[in-house]
């Protein structure tokens, strides 16, 4: 219609002056179709400027192409060496603090989420019954310390009439050569006529009076000697009871010891299950004490990353608690199976269904000691991971290896590449 002016018309059209009818500097342009007067408006339409918008869109296409380069050089530099994770937590090796003998609690000086030190009393139980059971033990030693001394005199007795049976046997024997003696001389006499019968039988029964004394002097020295053996043997019985009882005193302080119970290392206590007056049975859970200072990350890495990683390689810790903190620890080592082999319920593809799905293994990062010892890193806290795969004795990759200009660069700089 000759009334309608199009967008093409419009941007075509010189800038009509409604005062001189010419052309003007500025404005909108409104081509004058027939009939129609020279200073027809565009109405309802701002429309900008040609020659503005072609700039902008280079422009926006420079900044594109810029900033993929730019991600791209970085991807290439280092991005490609990264493995990452958000699987990943601060874990520590929490004790949980048990009682070791039962007994009532007396006293619980400790709070929750206290410091604790090596040493420091975190409960005490009654002790009384641990302190009545030492004396006792104690009092048996005495007992049996008397004992051993007893068979340790009587050893000695015993030596004394080992001493005297031997002298009895002595005697014994001076006394059979005697009556031998005698004999003979009665036995001669009575060949020769001057001696008797009577004589001759007297000095027989004497003789052998004698061999028999002789004989049972004897005896008694064996049975003295054997007594003496019997006696130190009770003895070596009386030390071995001594000895068994001494291991009874030390076992009854053992467990009077065990009724003040201390932290076996530093760190803070949580979880805490006791007060005073409480009655405790040997292993009721008491409280836990976390470690702080050697806290460690577990890094669930899927089994598709593995392949580059080792121990030893750098790793950037984010904490979603600190997200503006980055911390750098070290791949300390990586788990010998993945997390659902040491499950209470661990998987048999072998029977059903198969479905197969990606497993995921534990890697342990190990923190700075600086940083660990600072306690803000508590366990079970969420982080992010990302660790450094490209091998740090290697060139770093830049942009001129990338293009394949590194031989041409060494040409140009032989010096620098000497050096390097």
């Amino acid at each position: 219609m000759p009334d309608q002016v199009t967008r093409e018309q419009v941007a075509e059209a010189p800038v009509v002056s409604p005062l001189t009818g010419g052309p003007s500097s500025g404005g909108l342009a409104v081509q004058q179709a027939p009939g129609q007067p020279t200073t027809l408006a565009l109405q309802g339409q701002v429309l900008p400027p040609k020659k503005k918008r072609r700039r902008v869109l280079p422009l926006v296409l420079l900044a594109a192409l810029g900033g993929g380069g730019y991600e791209g050089y970085r991807w290439f530099v280092e991005g490609r060496f990264l493995v990452s994770t958000d699987d990943a937590y601060v874990k520590a090796d929490t004790s949980t603090i048990a009682a070791k003998v039962a007994g009532y609690v007396t006293a619980v000086p400790i709070v929750e989420n206290a410091h604790v030190v090596k040493g420091e009393i975190l409960a005490t139980i009654d002790d009384g019954d641990y302190r009545n059971a030492v004396d006792n033990a104690q009092a048996r030693v005495g007992t049996q310390d008397a004992t051993v001394a007893r068979f340790g005199q009587q050893v000695t007795a015993q030596n004394a009439m080992v001493d005297q049976a031997k002298a009895q046997l002595q005697s014994a024997q001076a006394e059979a050569l005697r009556t031998a003696t005698e004999y003979d001389r009665a036995s001669r006499l009575m060949q020769s006529s001057y001696g008797t019968q009577q004589r001759l039988d007297q000095a027989l029964a004497d003789r052998d009076r004698s061999v028999a004394a002789v004989a049972s002097a004897s005896a008694a020295v064996a049975s003295s000697q054997a007594a003496i053996g019997v006696l130190q043997a009770q003895k070596v019985e009386a030390e071995k009871t001594r000895a068994e009882l001494l291991t009874v005193v030390d076992r009854a302080r053992r467990d009077l010891s065990f009724t003040v119970i201390r932290a076996p290392f530093d760190g803070m206590i949580g979880n805490k299950a006791v007060q005073p007056g409480q009655y405790v049975q040997t292993g009721t859970r008491l409280l836990a004490l976390v470690p702080l200072d050697s806290a460690y990350v577990a890094a669930n890495f899927k089994e598709t990353q593995l392949n580059r990683l080792k121990p030893g390689q750098k790793v950037t810790i984010k904490p979603d608690a600190f997200s503006s903190r980055s911390i750098t620890g070290t791949v300390e080592s990586i788990a010998p199976a993945s997390g659902a082999e040491f499950s209470m319920l661990p998987p048999e593809n072998a029977t059903g269904n198969f479905t197969k799905i990606v497993q995921r293994i534990p890697v342990r990062i190990k923190l700075p000691p600086d940083v660990a010892s600072e306690g803000l890193l508590r366990p079970g806290l969420s982080v992010e991971v990302e660790v450094h795969t490209r091998d740090e004795n290697e060139p770093a990759p830049s942009l001129v290896t990338a293009l394949g200009l590194d031989a041409l660069a060494s040409a140009v700089h032989p010096h620098r590449s000497q050096q390097d």
